[in-house]
């Protein structure tokens, strides 16, 4: 993610006034008119600055796009230790799965994948994001003991996410508290 941070050529340094203008922009793009309107131009448009000034900063909407999800995906990290593994596990699914399917980030992280499949870059840089949010559920899950796993905790990660990905990509069912309820049930049965 700091990858995508820094400045691809000399020059002026970012504002952070036009930094957070294009972050905003490019998700408020997403919201209105979806991730696969969302152009550059738009976004430099949209935020008022240049689309030079986007150029130099990101190479593709993707990689503007998959920065404004670090952010979020940053804001919403692992609960306290509460004491409780299972319902610090539960707390931790509901707000990944409410996040996931509130807009754009449901719309954004499809796109991001699927440009990610031609864009090696953003491919990387999706990858390194899957990853912190996989490593999340990983310490939420080792909360429960590291012994007693039917399964290695990253087949357990693979299953929740595996299954909040599949509805997402098919919308045959819902993402949130009922999704829930069902994967904490799949999750007590991988326990020995």
């Amino acid at each position: 993610m700091e990858k995508a941070m820094e400045n691809k050529s000399p020059g002026r340094p970012r504002s952070a006034d036009a930094h957070r203008a294009v972050l905003d922009a490019a998700l408020a793009l997403a919201v209105r008119d979806g991730y696969a309107a969302v152009t550059m131009k738009a976004i430099a448009e949209e935020a008022g600055v240049g689309r030079q000034t986007v150029y130099r900063w990101w190479p593709t909407r993707g990689a503007v796009l998959i920065e404004a999800m670090g952010e979020i995906g940053a804001a919403h990290g692992a609960p306290p230790a509460s004491g409780d593994p299972v319902a610090d596990l539960r707390v931790f699914l509901d707000q990944t799965f409410a996040l996931a399917d509130k807009a754009p980030v449901a719309d954004v992280l499809l796109g991001l994948l699927s440009d990610a499949f031609a864009d090696t870059e953003l491919s990387t840089t999706m990858r390194a994001y899957i990853a912190g949010r996989r490593a999340l559920l990983a310490e939420v899950l080792g909360r429960q003991g590291a012994g007693g796993w039917k399964v290695p905790v990253p087949t357990v990660v693979d299953l929740v996410f595996g299954a909040m990905w599949y509805r997402l990509m098919n919308q045959h069912g819902p993402v949130g508290p009922e999704l829930t309820k069902e994967v904490l049930v799949v999750v007590a049965a991988l326990r020995d």
